[in-house]
């Protein structure tokens, strides 16, 4: 039986990758878990291993940019005919179903009928891809067999939309810019993701500072950066606090025990936000461990996609700013926001000290946390740096 090569999701908010090269050619016999493609994505690079066993039969071009869970290539027995794609891309839809029922694959199933139209004939694929790419069903130019639209239709459409929205005319009184840059790979998953987060979400932002000279102290003492040791003191503060670490998927918000805390990552083009898994169940010395190899695999480009998946709740760290409104991490309701420590002159029972002070903020999604929620989360965090007796290293 043919078994269908797909693009895999690689990232939780993947869409579509690139297959930069097949490593076998048409025909080649391929055993189970050997390399069949290389995949690109705007964040990760992936060997891509053959499930099963067969023939090797590619059905796209190297270079060719794959929607997640389309096909890019068949795995057949001998003498096996290869099927039709649409055939193979409907069992993949169904796959994932009940994700896309429950609304937990970030994806709405294209309507059709609802508005007392008749059906647009299309693959199962092609609307999977219309409805990630927001691509209208009645805007694309069907080439496929009797008149239904194909995947390669949709991005077409697509890819036509994005060039019209590119033009533009530069504003009256601005020099003429030294370089014209366009939002691809990293950077354009960056505002895509960004902008998407602004839209689906109702964003609001607490300050509060933050005495953490004894927290200083301990971490010294110990041999860890400060930001090992909020990540760890914000894992405490989540398990107080448990709405905080929930995740909003389609019409309902999931709320998780286990809390696995992403990191950004700042990168020379960009930044990535790899996840510490399971927190509460590490020591600060693991902790400290796990961050220093999830920044340099980043940096180095080496990290897998699954060190990049499920995310609960998101620390951000500037230490060259006082503070700054984080944009929140997709689909998470919170994000601390980490700014520069300095020393500031404060009153202590009456007496003025000179003390070491953070400023943090707390971007949360109202949609799930309310304000006085957000501002008990605040207040137990503090609680926490400020005693880090408190916290269970």
């Amino acid at each position: 039986m043919a078994t269908p090569i797909v693009m895999p999701r690689l990232g939780d908010f993947m869409t579509e990758g690139v297959v930069t090269k097949f490593t076998k050619s048409k025909g080649d016999s391929v055993t189970q878990g050997e390399v069949v493609a290389e995949i690109e994505t705007e964040k990760v690079n992936y060997d891509l291993e053959a499930t099963e066993s067969g023939l090797f039969h590619p059905v796209v071009d190297e270079g060719s940019t794959v929607a997640v869970d389309g096909v890019m290539g068949f795995l057949l027995d001998e003498g096996e005919s290869v099927p039709e794609i649409e055939k193979t891309q409907s069992i993949s839809s169904k796959v994932n179903k009940e994700r896309t029922r429950r609304g937990l694959d970030g994806a709405n199933r294209a309507s059709s009928g609802a508005s007392g139209k008749s059906p647009i004939p299309s693959t199962p694929g092609a609307r999977k891809l219309a409805s990630r790419l927001g691509v209208s069903l009645d805007s694309v130019t069907p080439t496929g067999p009797r008149g239904r639209i194909v995947e390669a239709d949709v991005r077409a459409a697509a890819e036509k939309s994005s060039d019209e929205d590119t033009s533009f005319q530069l504003p009256q009184g601005l020099p003429e810019p030294s370089e014209i840059l366009d939002f691809s790979g990293m950077r354009k998953a960056i505002s895509t993701n960004m902008k998407q987060s602004l839209a689906n979400s109702a964003q609001l932002s607490f300050f509060f500072d933050v005495d953490v000279t004894e927290a200083q102290e301990y971490r010294r003492s110990v041999g860890v950066g400060l930001g090992e040791f909020l990540i760890k003191a914000s894992a405490e503060a989540l398990k107080k606090v448990p709405v905080m670490n929930s995740v909003v998927a389609g019409n309902s918000y999931l709320r998780f025990d286990q809390v696995n805390i992403a990191v950004a990552v700042s990168l020379d083009d960009g930044l990535v936000v790899p996840v510490i898994r399971d927190v509460l169940n590490k020591d600060l010395q693991e902790v400290s461990k796990e961050l220093k190899s999830l920044s340099e695999g980043a940096r180095s480009g080496e990290l897998m996609p699954d060190q990049f998946l499920g995310g609960t709740f998101t620390i951000s760290i500037l230490g060259s700013v006082d503070g700054f409104t984080p944009i929140l991490n997709q689909g998470q309701v919170a994000l601390l926001g980490v700014g520069r420590t300095k020393e500031k002159v404060v009153v202590i029972k009456g007496q003025i000290v000179v003390r070491e002070i953070a400023t943090l903020s707390l971007t949360v999604d109202h949609q799930v946390v309310d304000g006085a929620v957000a501002a008990n989360f605040s207040r137990r965090l503090q609680q926490l740096i400020e005693n880090p007796n408190r916290v269970e290293l």
